[in-house]
């Protein structure tokens, strides 16, 4: 059973992302609308790309990030056959890093 990503409910919630003006305001809202796991758990997710994507090993992706190995998969799975989501955020974070 697929389930159905673009929906009313799910452009309303980008929508919101979208209207953040800045990294305050992004705590602000993520605070309330995630648990703290939830939100840690999103977190740990760009970081094990992001060591994936510096050829760290999954032993070091999961010593320094807590993430299982199964999580670690999961997000090289992404990286490698995903829609390019991580690259896209990498490459912009980089460039406004410059």
């Amino acid at each position: 059973m697929s389930k159905k990503i673009r929906t009313e409910a799910v452009d309303y919630l980008f929508d919101a992302i979208l209207s953040l003006k800045d990294k305050e305001e992004c705590y602000t809202f993520f605070q309330d609308i995630c648990t703290i796991n939830e939100l840690l758990s999103l977190s740990q997710r760009i970081e094990v790309a992001k060591m994936l994507r510096e050829q760290k090993t999954y032993l070091e992706i999961a010593e320094k990030t807590g993430a299982s190995t199964a999580t670690i998969s999961r997000v090289n799975r992404s990286l490698n056959y995903g829609y390019d989501g991580y690259d896209m955020v990498f490459e912009r974070i980089d460039k406004e890093k410059k």
